[in-house]
């Protein structure tokens, strides 16, 4: 008995544990969780640091580069002795050191184009990255969605299936009090059948859209985490009380990938501008100083060599590009065509952000008409059953007619409930296309 209760005392807090440790999520958290471990958000994260290090290069130009070197050397063979004047077979050695200093002066202004077009791609990462975070937080609040529609909708199966075995006992008892023939309660247990089949695939279904989610957010057990289970609203928003063609204008002025493809634009207008720089003459300046040091007999000190061989040279260098076998003609005329182009895929974006808008509004409209009219389906067909129920009761009804009247019952409820949702979602895709941040309204 000691070990018994030891053993269901530990089953217990096992099972305690298990229930606590689950991680209750709302739709933020899943959406900061997403921003933060989305592989294609790290990537792009990773091509913003890479533009970092272009404005680095670009700002290198303008700096002067700095070299040393040293060099010391042996000679053997026959050679002149300067001391003695006579050519003898003699070793020497000789050590010699140099510091330069070279600074770009002029170079067609083109140090200062790459210096902005380095900024440039700074800030397309930028858009980049947010556009990426955008999508990411669209297909989060999705996934988010389908869980509390497919929670909902196994509410509803359970709850079927406690009134389907109800109508099982009363119709035993009916049977049994003679209201009822015995060939009634097959139909019902089919039906029992039925629904419990239901219920497992819903709860299949919801084991699927749950895993989905995690595997976004890059969550290894999909059973350590659920969403909240809070109570919702039926959401309202004045979003249309604005046309298609005010919410398409208004997006135009933040989405992120407009503002991707122009800066892309003026990305390809700068190359321009450096292409052609490549004609112009470059003129860089120098310095040198440099010394060196013989080891041979009756020389002057290390010292006194060091300072004695001394020499500096400075200046002046003009490179003036006359023929490169029309590479630069080439390198511009491509120029010419990227830019062409991106101004081609700017329209695109633009055509297809207005296309995606008005889609966007035409599905929401179409999703609140077939919500409300589901609502009335509901009523209506919820009005039958509960009196197809009463005459079951009865036995003015036959099991046949009353199943077929709950079924069309299930039917409408789970179809208001898939209803709902999507006017929900639709509802966040065009608010999000207007500027407004994803939330899920709460019921107070």
């Amino acid at each position: 008995m000691k070990y018994k209760f030891l053993l269901s005392a530990f089953l217990f807090n096992t099972l305690l544990f298990s229930q606590t440790d689950i991680r209750i999520i709302s739709l933020q958290d899943a959406v900061d969780i997403a921003l933060e471990k989305n592989i294609n958000i790290k990537q792009s994260e990773l091509n913003l640091k890479n533009s970092e290090l272009s404005r680095s290069d670009a700002i290198g130009n303008f700096l002067p580069n700095i070299g040393a070197s040293a060099n010391h050397q042996w000679n053997v063979g026959r050679g002149v002795n300067v001391t003695t004047n006579i050519i003898e077979e003699i070793t020497t050695q000789f050590s010699s050191a140099t510091a330069s200093v070279g600074l770009p002066v002029y170079s067609g202004s083109r140090n200062v184009y790459q210096l902005h077009r380095a900024n440039l791609e700074i800030l397309a990462s930028k858009y980049q990255l947010e556009d990426i975070k955008d999508d990411v937080k669209l297909f989060v609040a999705n996934s988010y969605l389908q869980i509390m529609f497919n929670k909902e909708i196994l509410k509803v199966q359970q709850s079927q299936l406690e009134i389907t075995r109800e109508e099982y006992k009363r119709t035993k008892d009916l049977i049994e009090s003679g209201i009822f023939s015995p060939r009634q309660i097959f139909e019902i247990e089919a039906n029992l059948a039925s629904q419990e089949q239901s219920v497992v695939l819903a709860e299949n279904n919801l084991r699927d859209v749950k895993l989905n989610l995690a595997q976004v957010l890059l969550i290894d057990d999909y059973e350590s985490f659920d969403i909240a289970d809070e109570d919702f609203s039926i959401p309202f928003s004045e979003i249309l009380e604005n046309s298609p063609k005010e919410i398409f204008e208004k997006a135009k002025t933040f989405r992120n990938d407009i503002k991707l493809a122009e800066t892309n634009i003026s990305i390809a207008e700068k190359d321009i501008k450096i292409a052609k720089s490549f004609r112009l003459p470059s003129i860089t300046s120098f310095y040198s100083w440099n010394t060196r040091i013989s080891y041979l007999d009756n020389l002057p000190s290390f010292e006194d060599q060091f300072d004695l061989n001394k020499g500096q040279t400075y200046g002046l260098g003009l490179n003036i590009p006359i023929f490169q076998g029309r590479a630069i003609s080439n390198n511009i005329e491509r120029s010419k065509i990227n830019l062409e182009r991106l101004k081609f895929q700017y329209e695109q974006e633009k055509l297809n952000l207005e296309n995606t808008v008005n889609v966007a509004y035409n599905d929401l409209v179409g999703a609140i008409k077939f919500y409300e009219a589901s609502n009335k389906t509901v009523k209506s067909l919820q009005s039958a059953f509960e009196d197809a129920s009463d005459r079951f009761l009865l036995g003015s009804l036959n099991s046949f007619d009353f199943i077929q009247s709950k079924q069309l019952y299930e039917a409408a409820v789970s179809e208001n409930i898939r209803a709902k949702f999507d006017y929900i979602f639709r509802l966040k895709v065009l608010e999000f296309y207007f500027g407004l941040p994803l939330t899920i309204p709460m019921a107070n």
